[in-house]
This record gives C-alpha cells, sequence and structure tokens, in this order.
C-alpha cells in the first residue's frame, strides 16, 4: 500500500482500461471521504507511525476506549494501557513493520466489561523510497467467539479428566467405511488388561474378547437403534471373566445412516457373582427344604411303619413261645419274625436319604455293614453297574452309628454312580491296618469312573461345593461324611486321578469289647417275670398296645392300659391308679409322652418311664428332651428286648 501525497487526498479509478490498454486516471478521494469510510464499519482501525505514536483512529476505536480521536493522536499505547498490554501492541507494531508485509495475531485489549480479544491485521505503511514508515491495524472483536472456544475447550478438558478418571470404559467406535477405535478412556486397562492403544491397533480385539456364548447378543447391541443396556463376559488378558454391563447408543450422520457406536462399559463381575451365589444359596436352600420335607415324610412312613412292624414281631414272638422248639410251623414264625426285621432295615434305609436317623452308637462288624448294603445298592446302581466286594475276614468292630456309616456308604456310592455315566465297577472293600496310634480298621468305595482333577480333589470335603449339574446336588454329601466321621474319631480321605477313579477311604480305630448298641439284649435269669408289678401302657394305636399288653401279661405284669395320655392322667387322678412303671409312646395326639410322664412325675418324682417309638427323626421325638433316666424303645423291638427293659426299671427302682 502506498502513502499519500502531499495533497492529503487517495485516487480512486474512473472506470475499465482504454483501448490502449492504460488506466483513466483516478478521482482523488478527500480525507474526509477516506474518514468517513473508516468510520463506518465496525472493526478498530488506525495508524501509527513507526515510534508508536497514533496517526489516525476511527470511531469505533473512540467508541470503544471513550476518548475523542483528538485526545489520542500524538499519544502512544503506553500513554492509554497498562504496561503489559501496550508492550505487546508495540512488539507486534514492530513486527510489521520489520517484516514488510501483512501480519496476523489476536490481541487482548481492558474493555467496560474486562478483557476483550480482538483479531488483528497490521500492515506496513511504506513510502516512495520504499521506507516503512507508519503501521495500520485493522481489529475485530471477537471475544465472545474466543470465550466460546475457550468455554469448550475447558469442557473437552474436563470430560477428558472425567472420563480418564472415571472407573468405567468410555468408548466410541467407528463402524463405517473403515472400522476403527477412536476412542477409549484409560479403565480400559484396568479392567480387561489391555491397553487402549492395542484397541486401536485392532479394530476387531473388544469383540474377540467377548465369550462366544454372550458375542451374537453382544453384536446386536452395535446394531440396534435404540439405547440398550446389555450384560456379557469378556475375558481378560490374564484368562480370567469379567462380566461386562454395556450402555450404549449408535450415532448417525445427517442422513440418519449409522457410523459409530457410543457408550459406556462397566464392570459388573463383583455383582454378577454374588447375584449367581444367592441363586445357588437359594437353590441350596430350596433344597435343604426339600430334604427337610422328606424326612419329615420319611419319618412319619416310618412311624406307622414301624408300628405295623412292632405288631407283626410282637405276634411272631407269641406264636413261636407257644410252638415251641419241635413245632413243625417254628420256622414259619422265626420267617415273619425275620421279614419284620427286614422292614425295620428298610425303614432305616429310607431314612438314609433324609438324613432323618438319629445317632446310636454300637459296635459295628464292616463287613457285615456292607454285606447287608449289597442288596439295596444292587437295585440303586443300575444293571450297568458291576458291583463287587474285597473283605477282610475276622476285622476287630468298629463304634459308630450304624446309620451314619451306612449314610456315608450310600453317599459315596451315589457319587461314584454320577461318575460312571456309561457303566463301570464299583468295588467295595475292608482292610485292617495296623499304626503307632493303635489298628485301624478301613472301608473304601473304589469306582471305576471319571475321577476328579486335583483342583476338585482338593475342595471335595468344603460345604456346599459340587461338581453336579443345577439341582442335582447339594454340595453336603462329603461335607456331612466327614464330620460323621471325625465324630466317630476316625479320618475320611480320597484318592483320585482324571480318568482313572476314585476311591473313598474310611479309617475307624478298632472298637473297645464291651461296648453294646442300644437296645442289646441283656439276659435275664429264667424264671424272674413280672411278679405282679404294675405297668401302665399308653400307646394311641390300638394293635400295638394290645401286643404289648400281651407281652406282659404273659411275662407276669399286671398291666392297665390307656389309649392316649388324657385318659391315662385320668385313670391317675380320679381312680387313684397305682403303679410301678409307665410304658409310653412319645409321638401322640394331644400330648407327647414326655410331657405325660412331666405330668406324672410332679407328682411322683422317682417313677420308672420307659418311652417306645416309631418315629426316628432324631434323639428325641415329640420336641421335648427325654429325660436322661428314662430310655427309648425303638419300634419294632424284640419281645426280649422290652421284657429285660422293663424288668431292669422296675427292679433298680429305690
Amino acid at each position: 500500500m502506498s502513502g499519500t501525497d502531499d495533497g492529503g487526498g487517495v485516487d480512486v479509478p474512473t472506470g475499465a482500461p482504454g483501448a490502449g490498454g492504460t488506466r483513466q486516471p483516478m478521482l482523488r478521494l478527500g480525507r474526509d471521504q477516506l474518514m468517513a469510510l473508516i468510520d463506518h464499519t465496525s472493526a478498530v482501525i488506525y495508524m501509527r507511525d513507526a515510534n508508536g505514536r497514533y496517526l489516525l483512529v476511527n470511531r469505533e476505536y473512540e467508541r470503544l476506549f471513550g476518548l475523542r480521536r483528538e485526545d489520542i493522536v500524538g499519544l502512544t499505547d503506553h500513554d492509554l494501557f497498562p504496561a503489559e498490554v501496550a508492550d505487546a501492541f508495540r512488539d507486534n507494531d514492530r513486527q510489521a513493520l520489520a517484516g514488510g508485509l501483512p501480519v496476523q495475531m489476536e490481541e487482548q485489549a481492558p474493555g467496560e466489561d474486562g478483557v476483550r480479544t480482538y483479531l488483528t491485521v497490521k500492515f506496513p505503511l511504506i513510502d516512495a523510497a520504499g521506507t516503512a514508515y507508519a503501521v495500520a491495524g485493522i481489529s475485530t472483536d471477537i471475544t465472545e467467539r474466543s470465550r466460546a472456544e475457550a468455554a469448550l475447550r475447558d469442557s473437552e478438558e474436563r470430560f477428558r479428566l472425567l472420563a480418564e478418571h472415571a472407573q468405567d470404559i468410555i468408548f466410541r467406535y467407528r463402524t463405517g467405511p473403515a472400522p476403527a477405535m477412536e476412542y477409549l478412556s484409560r479403565a480400559v486397562e484396568s479392567i480387561t488388561g489391555f491397553a487402549a492403544e492395542e484397541f486401536y491397533a485392532d479394530p476387531g480385539l473388544m469383540a474377540s474378547r467377548v465369550e462366544p456364548e454372550d458375542r451374537p447378543a453382544f453384536e446386536q447391541s452395535w446394531q440396534a437403534p435404540r439405547s440398550a443396556t446389555t450384560t456379557f463376559r469378556l475375558r481378560r488378558r490374564d484368562g480370567g471373566v469379567a462380566w461386562i454391563e454395556q450402555r450404549a447408543s449408535v450415532a448417525t450422520d445427517g442422513a440418519g445412516a449409522p457410523v459409530a457406536v457410543e457408550g459406556i462399559l462397566r464392570d459388573v463381575t463383583e455383582r454378577a457373582v454374588a447375584e449367581q451365589e444367592r441363586a445357588q444359596l437359594e437353590q441350596q436352600l430350596r433344597q435343604s427344604e426339600r430334604l427337610d420335607s422328606l424326612g419329615q415324610l420319611a419319618g412319619g412312613i416310618a412311624h406307622d411303619f414301624n408300628n405295623i412292624l412292632a405288631v407283626i414281631s410282637g405276634y411272631a414272638d407269641m406264636l413261636v413261645d407257644e410252638l415251641g422248639d419241635e413245632h413243625p410251623s417254628l420256622p414259619d414264625a422265626a420267617g415273619i419274625k425275620h421279614a419284620a426285621a427286614r422292614g425295620s432295615g428298610l425303614t432305616r434305609q429310607l431314612l438314609l436319604f433324609s438324613r432323618a436317623e438319629p445317632s446310636q452308637v454300637e459296635l459295628l462288624d464292616l463287613n457285615a455293614v456292607a454285606s447287608d448294603m449289597l442288596r439295596l445298592l444292587a437295585r440303586t446302581l443300575g444293571e450297568d453297574i458291576e458291583l463287587g466286594t474285597a473283605l477282610v475276614p475276622d476285622l476287630p468292630p468298629v463304634v459308630m452309628d450304624r446309620s451314619k456309616l451306612e449314610q456315608v456308604v450310600m453317599n459315596a456310592v451315589l457319587n461314584a454312580r454320577a461318575a460312571m455315566p456309561s457303566g463301570g465297577r464299583l468295588t467295595i472293600s475292608t482292610g485292617l491296618e495296623h499304626g503307632g496310634d493303635g489298628d485301624q480298621v478301613s472301608l473304601a468305595v473304589t469306582d471305576t469312573g471319571c475321577g476328579m482333577t486335583p483342583e476338585v480333589l482338593a475342595r471335595a470335603f468344603e460345604p456346599f461345593f459340587t461338581t453336579k449339574g443345577r439341582g442335582s446336588g447339594t454340595g453336603l454329601g462329603l461335607a456331612t461324611a466327614y464330620g460323621v466321621v471325625a465324630d466317630a474319631g476316625g479320618t475320611i480321605s480320597l484318592e483320585s486321578q482324571p480318568g482313572n477313579g476314585t476311591t473313598l477311604w474310611v479309617r475307624l480305630p478298632a472298637g473297645a469289647e464291651g461296648v453294646a448298641g442300644p437296645g442289646a439284649a441283656v439276659p435275664v435269669a429264667s424264671g424272674l417275670g413280672g411278679d405282679g408289678r404294675r405297668v401302665l401302657v399308653v400307646e394311641d394305636e390300638e394293635a400295638v398296645r394290645e401286643i404289648v399288653c400281651r407281652l406282659l401279661v404273659k411275662a407276669g405284669y399286671r398291666v392297665f392300659a390307656a389309649p392316649h395320655p388324657a385318659e391315662a392322667l385320668r385313670m391317675c387322678r380320679d381312680d387313684g391308679l397305682a403303679f410301678d412303671l409307665l410304658l409310653t409312646d412319645v409321638i401322640m395326639p394331644g400330648m407327647s409322652g414326655t410331657q405325660l410322664a412331666a405330668e406324672l412325675r410332679r407328682d411322683r418324682p422317682g417313677l420308672p418311664v420307659l418311652f417306645m417309638s416309631g418315629y426316628t427323626s432324631g434323639p428325641a421325638p415329640g420336641g421335648q428332651e427325654l429325660p436322661a433316666d428314662a430310655p427309648l424303645l425303638r419300634k419294632p423291638f424284640e419281645k426280649q428286648s422290652l421284657l429285660n427293659e422293663v424288668y431292669r426299671l422296675v427292679t433298680e427302682r429305690v
């Protein structure tokens, strides 16, 4: 741009070039016309000489800074602005003067509402000698735009910091035309084990880490037109599985075509595992409730069945006594007794499945227990399982509750059956081991099934641990067996290898001679009978009451019978009945036998009491503890067991 001439005007073209290619003379604009032009623009226009003194300013400059141009001309920026602002203006002026070309920059100047930002173009004014004698500037106020851009930068920075410090993964994945992961927050590495750069380098990495079963739902979620929540499993770098909850939506272009997926991935592994554990516990609770219901049902069946067996066994005993040793029908009567005993064994086996059989510690022959269980096991296992035994003869006895030992064996057999779905061989063996702590009798259950891995073997005795399918096992079998064997002073262990079957070992200390099982017959000297002693029999089952009374009467006792506790109390209190022994059932309508005994012992504290019960769901049927000095006969019982207990109690009475 050239400077003005001495006349202070500016040449302006008057028209197009002439025919000879020369331009027409320019009109000359006066100073007033030039000032009118620059005063009617919204930009700030000014001119300063090489020393920084103002030569010219326009009306917008006056308006913004509240000064008249007459007061400004001849001053410098240091006269008008703070030193740091004036220094910046002066440096920019020198840059334009030195370069000889227009330069553009942003400048800040104080305004009425704070610092204002201007986009400024400065250019030198050159005289005829080519020397820059002044600098002109045109500044446009871009404060609002600058503030908006700063606010946007601040917002983006805050979002970046929020995303980078969030525990969730924030992502944007471009779906087309060239799929690529555009953004991943820092949390992706702590959750997946992969750095964000690995997902940037491999756009398919995310989908490839989703578990195959969940991948279709995951891929569908990235195509769904509406925002939705999806849960899937993702395999971490270390091989572990993370449960991920995704909330994502599809981003579209101006035409509505999908271009990207944006969303949040949250690690919900702890919640998912807790929900699974809760569901498992609920399932175990329902299983336990079913077992409790089965136990109650089994106990009720056992009560009624044992009452029937007690009647059959009682009449069989009477037949044996009546027939004599030489009668040809004696084996028939003995067969009836044997059948009743087998029926009693079946009730006990029924209760094994409900864990409802009470503890009755006794001397046991492991060979006899194993042999007795073979018939039941053969029916339980099925024809595709070959069942065998390897029993060492003449083993010393062990001291343990028979039903609990049978429960341990039954659980081991059922586990072995589950390990041989296509059939196999199961062997029950016994043996005698000598050690520094004394002799131990061993029992082993060996199968040819699939075996166990070391991890499963290490946890096999943990409560609620099971490898069976959902609803097929409680995880309590081996844990219960461990407690049962430990209570008996023994040990239980497993030996197994994958593909080579499993052996369950039970080792019990050899029992001491002289330990007797409950209800063992104590020989009574011949000729000793009831001698007219008085017995009150209380039993709600008429057939049982009748046979018990007949056995006692035949043995020489005077017997008084009551069908229920209320009648027994009436006989004692209203009729003044005197008797030497109370023989009562435990479970009866209206009042239990234990409650009846407590009522009668209020008046007679030393009254001898003998309980009998066909219900075997616990050591104290009826919900009340049996008195310590009152034994319990479990139906069906032998005639001699009944007479021995009655005789012992009435003769030991002080």
